[in-house]
């Protein structure tokens, strides 16, 4: 199989069985960080680890549920996969749909590959290379249409997507620095999305954020013609392990847009 039906084949099967749960009604507990984690989150992550192995044994995965747990394999060849099985876990436990299984693949410290599906939209994102596609879902295990997708050219009203469950002081100082008055509040690494079909404009992230939950929106983005920058303007990186100020794999603050944002983060959000 290539890649793309490895990404999608793992994907619905995580998605399928996330609903399962999701019916049946799941459990929350609590790791160390005091972050929620269900019974969704552990099998999604099973059955995406089964599939990976599978298909591309010499690859090392990252996934959120194994490095919780102290598994942590050999990145240093450059090549690998970050797995987050279930990334919304609290907007699956408030009941909404804005939850999705993200898959991605990075190479030289950049996602080239990713999924994001959303099994209770019945809708996911795919890219592969330069290729970003929306496909959406016929019962869980048959994509049934097909979209290439692009970001948008900022137009003089922009429009921002921001995190439901993470809201900050400094995004919203970021909006009105730059005059940004429609900001739509969604959960997950759906706010990429929102930006590579182009949607929105901008995704300012101020806040704590894992390699995990964001190199499969961010593949989208960049495949859609988008980009993902840090404060200081440089391209969001993958693999960052040993830093002195935060923990391996644990994300900068970032801005998602469209390439013709220009405007950039205001000095005063930094």
């Amino acid at each position: 199989m290539e890649l793309g039906q490895v990404l999608e084949s793992a994907a619905l099967a995580a998605g399928a069985a996330i609903m399962a749960i999701h019916k049946a009604g799941a459990d929350v507990q609590y790791k160390a960080d005091r972050s929620p984690v269900t019974a969704a989150d552990e099998e999604a992550e099973r059955l995406i680890l089964a599939a990976l192995a599978r298909h591309f044994p010499e690859v090392p995965v990252i996934a959120e549920e194994a490095v919780a747990a102290g598994r942590v394999p050999d990145i240093s060849g450059g090549v690998f996969f970050l797995v987050d099985p279930l990334d919304g876990t609290k907007e699956f436990i408030a009941g909404r749909s804005e939850f999705t299984v993200n898959i991605a693949l990075i190479r030289e410290r950049a996602p080239v590959a990713g999924i994001v599906y959303a099994p209770a939209l019945s809708t996911g994102f795919i890219a592969d290379g330069e290729r970003a596609e929306r496909f959406e879902v016929r019962g869980q295990a048959t994509i049934a249409k097909r979209q290439s997708i692009g970001c948008r050219s900022c137009g003089s009203a922009l429009t921002a997507v921001a995190s439901r469950s993470h809201a900050t002081p400094e995004t919203t100082r970021f909006l009105d620095d730059h005059g940004i008055d429609a900001c739509t509040a969604i959960g997950s690494s759906l706010k990429f999305c929102l930006v590579a079909e182009g949607l929105a404009d901008v995704y300012p992230r101020f806040g704590r954020t894992m390699e995990w939950d964001t190199a499969a929106g961010d593949a989208v983005l960049r495949a859609a013609g988008g980009q993902t920058r840090t404060l200081d303007g440089a391209p969001l990186l993958y693999g960052k392990t040993r830093q002195a100020h935060d923990a391996d794999f644990a994300n900068p603050n970032f801005i998602a847009s469209s390439t013709d944002w220009s405007k950039g983060p205001a000095t005063t959000t930094k």
